[in-house]
């Protein structure tokens, strides 16, 4: 996640630099509504609302996305396959998996 001691334009809010910054992390890493991330800090024990939520996202959410792109692991030079054959019906399938 993104370090917080960096942001200091996230001070003077109502909630704490590491709610407001889960709940903008977590709208940009998994692709989540706002609704969702409403939820999600709802299950923690955070009532916020979505609209707060939507001000977050459209203040401080392209530093958070550019964080969470730089993080971002590159392909390596050596990728790893895994061949599997089935046998389905009589007939043979192939099933390919790659990984780094």
């Amino acid at each position: 996640m993104l370090n917080l001691d960096d942001l200091s334009r996230l001070k003077g809010y109502r909630f704490p630099r590491t709610v407001i910054g889960y709940a903008v992390w977590a709208y940009h890493r998994f692709a989540l509504s706002l609704r969702d991330v409403e939820d999600l800090l709802a299950e923690r024990g955070v009532a916020v609302s979505y609209e707060a939520i939507r001000m977050w996202v459209a203040k401080f959410g392209t530093q958070f996305a550019a964080k969470i792109r730089r993080d971002r692991p590159w392909p390596a030079d050596k990728w790893h396959l895994d061949e599997v054959v089935l046998k389905i019906n009589g007939t043979k399938h192939w099933l390919w998996r790659a990984g780094l």
